[in-house]
């Protein structure tokens, strides 16, 4: 991985393309960097120019007298390639190219930004962009970005692949005083990724929170590594854009049809420990609640409000965010009954009324905040005529004192009479908010990391000893000596078992008689299907024969399926037919595959049969470093998992075995990349053991 200390904390700056014209941005960029408070060498660089800004002007980086440890380039983009391989040649190892007209610009963009990697390669040098804002880091302090103004000093990270949007943010954050400690805006992300930024800001210490913004992933492997080892350290909150089913690509089996365009993101997400959020306000107030409040112990939430209406707001919010309500202590519950008002109700919401001022609002929260039965606290705050916004926010920063171990944030609703109130508490470092949802869904994200962290920790990867993976390839070469794309049963039958995934025993047979003999051996009641590739949906075809019984009917099954074909496909290739255990009926389950481009494998699982793409009760995750845990997790998502544990009286499946299945399947889709979809469909299930009736793979 990237090793960004000296990228972040440079001993000296080049600015390429340095200007005197305030309108360039070469200006704008020293300006930045010289009044940031930046105390390494500076050296701007323009052949036409002997002093910009009071600074000595070089003619090529070539010149500067001394080393440069980070260039930021800002020239026309027919002159990067030229000046990235001065670069190179002088010794610098930090690149920012702030040049716009690459890949972003078509094909010969495209092919003008592959050269510039090579260089970049070819030198060792790390480089962010091109096409980029830059970046800036409060404590060096340093602002290589032509960004206006400079961000409080903070302890979030804000890493966007948006350059608009760090502009954006960096005005508003000064407005509402919220600090950062570093801004990155990531460009076309040509070298340097989010990936090696979320890996250095992880290790940060002057980062507590990191926030991306981000539109797609440039290495989905490198990201999932990343991204886990960063959630284990800090929280990752990630705003993912572009999530639309547009981008769903066509698909021939049934889980390709089933796998929108943001489904392996999301299981990325949930795999790797991302804090996803789907809003720029959510982004934001998810990062103040982390910066200033601590890990909650568990998910009991209390309320103490002063209106009812925002009560039952909040008290609804916090069983839609999968949070509870805390139940008090008897002694909680007799001393909020000693201090309130009679008609005050002292059970969770607790309703100090709408005359409450700031000392009943003391009292209430102090009590509440002792309790053991609550982990976190929300105070809202409706304004009124005797309401005390700004002596409430005192006793809450009072109380938040004494109990440094639980969250505690408000939401004061109204304009300018509760405005010094809440500008009070943010200044404190207690979250609050305009209404209660986002104060719970804060609370809620804070929770889901904390459940996260722990579950991270208990990450078993599967392992098999008896797999056969030469029996795989074996088949896999023979399907592409032959030129096809698609297996016949009998061979994806053969490959999964390879990997210790039981399935039907399925022979493919030319002629009627071998057909008939084949079933003698195997024993009745046997199954009769077309194989053909180009053949998808048999049964519509008439291409399936089931609960055949004899020599004969296996025979005479045979000839007609054949003529089927002949009649309404005659001109597809068949290879065969393919004579198949019959099965006992068991609970009907789908096991699949399809391969993302960034993330590789993703696996649905759900319930199988002829009405999985109508009820489409499926749920995904990665193959990637799939562990028992998320195999329990994915199964347990599903309606199929009331079927399994045992329902109206029916005997519960073995989930054991369907586990097994499942991970066995993860490796094999893992070791042959060249597998594309997989549809196991269905997969009975049984009160012991599996088996896997139907199975189409794809490859490319």
């Amino acid at each position: 991985m990237a090793n960004l200390t000296s990228f972040f904390n440079p001993k000296s700056i080049a600015i390429i393309g340095a200007s005197k014209s305030p309108e360039k941005i070469g200006n704008v960029i020293v300006k930045n960097i010289t009044s940031s408070g930046y105390t390494g060498m500076v050296f701007p660089i323009n052949p036409r120019e002997k002093e910009i800004n009071g600074l000595v002007c070089y003619p090529s980086i070539n010149m500067a007298p001394a080393p440069v440890e980070l260039a930021v380039i800002s020239v026309p983009s027919t002159m990067v390639l030229e000046v990235v391989k001065a670069c190179g040649k002088s010794g610098v190892k930090n690149l920012v190219v702030i040049t716009a007209g690459f890949k972003e610009t078509g094909k010969k963009g495209l092919e003008l930004e592959k050269t510039l990697a090579s260089i970049c390669h070819q030198y060792k040098m790390q480089m962010l962009g091109p096409n980029c804002v830059g970046f800036i880091d409060t404590h060096t302090p340093i602002n290589a970005s032509f960004a206006a103004g400079f961000p409080m000093k903070g302890e979030i990270a804000f890493i966007s692949q948006s350059g608009a949007m760090v502009i954006s943010i960096l005005d508003w954050s000064t407005s509402v005083g919220l600090g950062f400690s570093k801004f990155i805006s990531l460009g076309n992300k040509t070298n340097l990724n989010e990936a090696h930024f979320i890996e250095h800001v992880a290790d940060d210490p002057n980062t507590k929170v990191i926030l991306c913004y981000i539109e797609d992933v440039e290495n989905g492997t490198l990201f999932l590594e990343t991204a886990r080892r960063a959630s284990r350290k800090k929280p990752l909150i990630i705003l993912k854009s572009g999530i639309s089913q547009a981008g769903a690509r066509a698909a021939s089996s049934h889980t390709g049809a089933l796998a929108g365009s943001d489904l392996a993101y999301e299981a990325a997400f949930l795999q790797s420990g991302v804090i996803r959020v789907r809003s720029m306000s959510e982004l934001f107030d998810l990062a103040i609640a982390f910066a200033n409040q601590p890990i909650p112990g568990g998910e009991r939430v209390a309320i103490i409000t002063n209106s009812g209406g925002p009560g039952i707001v909040a008290t609804d919010n916090i069983e839609l965010k999968n949070l509870k309500m805390a139940h008090f202590t008897k002694d909680t519950i007799k001393e909020l009954g000693q201090f309130l008002p009679g008609e005050s109700n002292i059970y969770n919401p607790v309703d100090v009324l709408g005359d409450a001022k700031a000392d009943r609002y003391r009292l209430a929260t102090n009590k509440v905040m002792d309790d053991q039965g609550v982990d976190s606290a929300v105070v809202l705050l409706c304004a009124g005529g005797v309401t005390e916004p700004v002596e409430t926010a005192r006793a809450m920063i009072e109380i938040k004192k004494n109990h440094p171990e639980k969250p505690l944030v408000a939401a004061f609703m109204g304009g300018e009479l509760v405005a010094e109130g809440a500008n009070t508490l943010a200044a404190a470092g207690i979250p609050c908010y305009n209404f209660p949802e986002p104060a719970i869904s804060s609370l809620s994200g804070m929770v889901s990391y904390a459940r996260n962290i722990h579950l991270l920790e208990d990450e078993t990867v599967l392992t098999y000893q008896d797999i056969d993976a030469k029996s795989v390839r074996s088949i896999l070469n023979q399907v592409k000596r032959d030129n096809r794309l698609v297996l016949l049963g009998s061979e994806a039958a053969k490959l999964i078992s390879a990997y210790g995934i039981p399935a039907t025993t399925t022979i493919l047979t030319t002629q009627p008689e071998e057909a008939a003999d084949v079933a003698e051996k195997m024993g009745y009641p046997v199954v009769l299907k077309v194989a053909s590739p180009r053949i998808t949906h048999k049964t519509d075809v008439g291409g399936v024969k089931f609960g055949l019984e004899s020599f004969e009917e296996v025979r005479k099954g045979f000839i007609e399926i054949m003529e089927k074909i002949q009649m309404y496909m005659p001109r597809v290739a068949v290879n065969g037919v393919e004579v198949q255990r019959m099965m006992p009926k068991g609970t009907e389950l789908i096991i699949g595959m399809t391969r993302d481009i960034q993330f590789g494998p993703l696996i649905a699982f759900g319930l199988g049969g002829i009405y999985v793409n109508l009820i489409k009760d499926v749920s995904f995750r990665l193959a990637h470093r799939l562990s028992i845990r998320e195999i329990k997790k994915l199964i347990g998502e599903t309606k199929a998992y009331s079927l399994l544990r045992g329902y109206r009286g029916e005997p519960p499946a073995d989930i054991g075995a369907i586990v097994e299945v499942i991970g066995r399947f993860a490796k094999l889709v893992t070791d042959f990349p060249e597998i594309t979809e997989v549809d196991i469909n269905p997969l009975f299930a049984y009160s012991k053991g599996v088996s896997a009736v139907d199975v189409k793979i794809t490859i490319s």
